[in-house]
């Protein structure tokens, strides 16, 4: 195996380290009150992790939602670490090219980095209004860290540049 596909495999191996406590623990909280003739009165305060989120969407009749979060922000990237790890591993060259072009292609669609965007919209947007508040918790930091991680180990991989069997590395 080559040097930089066992530092991918690692990387895999972290980025799952880090996606399990981005999908249990708490991602946010947001707190929403008013001030009513002077006493602060609290309407809304929910803190909630990923899987939490998803489960709370489909106990409320949002399965298309909490499908849409399930399939891009859990399924998709344990599938792709996955494949990863087994293209790494892998001693056929065309194997770990046609495992490669698979990962590579459902990347675009893992959307994690897309939905670590979107909660920290959130935050932002709770913190510019006066009666809404937004704390990022944990998990949020675990969830950047596993796209941080996973994205690098796709860069380290190193796959043959065609069936042929010529390794090159990405971005050579």
């Amino acid at each position: 195996m080559r040097p930089r596909n066992i530092i991918a495999l690692v990387l895999v191996l972290l980025s799952f380290v880090f996606l399990i406590p981005g999908l249990t623990l708490p991602l946010i909280t947001i707190n929403a009150s008013f001030t009513f003739m002077g006493n602060t009165v609290e309407v809304f305060n929910q803190t909630r992790s990923i899987l939490q989120s998803i489960r709370d969407l489909h106990d409320t009749g949002d399965d298309f939602v909490a499908g849409l979060i399930l399939l891009f922000s859990v399924v998709v990237p344990f599938v792709k670490g996955a494949l990863l790890g087994v293209a790494a591993l892998s001693p056929s060259a065309a194997w770990r090219y046609r495992l490669y072009i698979f990962v590579r292609s459902i990347s675009k669609w893992a959307m994690a980095d897309v939905f670590a965007m979107g909660v920290y919209v959130a935050f932002l947007a709770g913190k510019a209004a006066e009666n809404l508040d937004a704390e990022i918790k944990s998990g949020f930091y675990y969830f950047v860290a596993y796209c941080l991680v996973s994205l690098l180990a796709l860069q380290f991989m190193t796959v043959p540049a065609s069936r042929a069997g010529v390794g090159v590395a990405v971005g050579s």
